[in-house]
């Protein structure tokens, strides 16, 4: 595995704890030498993300929309940095740079973007994993939902969505691809 995808928030939360382990997990892959492929903003958990990996000595790949651009001020310091025109063109690029997925804590752009690429796994587009790093509970109504979607007879039986709350954990369970 040689380049992760992290979706997550612009902001930081109201608690220092995502903060912290935005921190903790970019300095394990830096250290494992596994770079990141991330939304290229330098606010909020996207820009500690990046700046923690970065002062690890990690690779660090941005790819912001131009409409992003300006209210999610571009990253400088990225090992390199893509414009695209639109969210399709982010994502599908993300999509072709990393090799599994994951999503920390964020608002609405975090849980679209790890839908809408579980939901590419899941209909054959590619077969790469797909994670949330589980801080303090935070996904757990997401997967209570899967599991009601479940019970409805709604899953076509999808590729798991996997999850972990220690970096060790998740790469492990990305590795394994499940």
């Amino acid at each position: 595995m040689q380049r992760i995808a992290i979706y997550c928030g612009a902001r930081s939360g109201n608690d220092p704890k995502y903060a912290k382990a935005a921190r903790h997990l970019a300095r394990y892959l830096a250290k494992q030498g596994i770079g990141i492929v991330y939304g290229g903003s330098n606010s909020g958990l996207m820009g500690i993300i990046a700046d923690t990996a970065l002062a690890e000595g990690g690779e660090v790949i941005g790819v912001i929309p131009d409409s992003l651009h300006k209210r999610e001020v571009a990253h400088r310091g990225l090992t390199t940095l893509h414009h695209v025109a639109g969210m399709h063109e982010r994502k599908a690029l993300m999509a072709d740079l990393a090799d599994a997925f994951v999503a920390l804590p964020g608002g609405i752009g975090t849980l679209d973007e790890l839908i809408e690429i579980w939901c590419w796994a899941g209909m054959g587009a590619h077969s790469k994993p797909c994670a949330c790093y589980e801080v303090d509970n935070y996904w757990q109504p997401l997967f209570d939902l899967l599991s009601h979607v479940q019970q409805e007879g709604f899953a076509h039986g999808e590729r798991q969505l996997l999850r972990a709350s220690t970096p060790e954990q998740l790469l492990a369970s990305l590795q394994a691809g499940h």
